[in-house]
């Protein structure tokens, strides 16, 4: 596998939060995270991103400790969490020239993924007015500009509307296909539907889980102790 997490503990203070956890993944996966709040999963991707510093454990990427590593990390990982860090003073295309070499960015805006996203459509806008939508998917671009092989993503689709969210999740599909590999934290339908891959974590540990899209067994699974 060519990514390998072990054994992840995360303590805030005096209260275990992460005990252990672990998974693995290759490329062209889409690995779902489950669990009910409070449990660790957002705290998982942030360590897994360089945001937090665990206590103990490892992320190996090709056999390389991305949490040693930051430069290795900054090329291998991006992270979209939950809110969208943009520079509400800045339009759209001001906040992707932040992370994009001009070329590369006219080049991925007439033909590459920033299109497929449909980011070309409100470039001249302020981040300050766009739609929820608008704005998760600029997050995503800006996050994908150094081209990375690992995308971790907390609840990317959440709140948003069917079209935005179809949008979205298909270009998911296509980094997939290209090799990429997706860790979400989710609980929405439509993007566990593309986890090729689940685990809940319960008691600061990541179980392996299978849906089989029965939503309410699904509610009880994430109730039961």
């Amino acid at each position: 596998m060519e990514l390998q997490v072990e054994n992840i503990e995360k303590r805030y203070g005096s209260k275990p939060v992460l005990k252990g956890a672990g998974f693995e993944a290759a490329p062209g996966d889409c690995v779902g995270i489950l669990g009910t709040n409070g449990t660790g999963k957002s705290t998982l991707l942030r360590i897994i991103a360089g945001v937090l510093k665990a206590n103990g454990g490892r992320c190996l990427w090709r056999g390389e400790d991305l949490l040693k590593n930051a430069s290795l990390r900054a090329q291998t990982v991006a992270y979209v969490p939950q809110g969208t860090p943009l520079i509400e003073e800045l339009s759209a295309l001001d906040n992707l020239r932040l992370w994009y070499e001009p070329k590369a960015l006219e080049k991925s805006l007439e033909e590459g993924v920033l299109r497929q996203l449909g980011i070309h459509e409100f470039l001249k806008t302020g981040a300050a007015r766009l739609s929820g939508g608008m704005r998760k998917r600029l997050s995503i671009g800006c996050a994908i500009a150094q081209s990375p092989d690992v995308l971790l993503l907390d609840e990317p689709t959440a709140a948003l509307d069917l079209v935005c969210k179809e949008r979205i999740l298909d270009y998911f599909e296509s980094f997939r296909k290209a090799g990429g590999l997706l860790v979400m934290v989710t609980h929405d339908q439509w993007e566990l539907s593309t986890c090729s891959k689940l685990y809940m974590i319960r008691d600061g540990r990541l179980e392996p889980y299978a849906y089989g899209g029965d939503l309410r067994g699904l509610i009880r699974d994430l109730d039961s102790p």
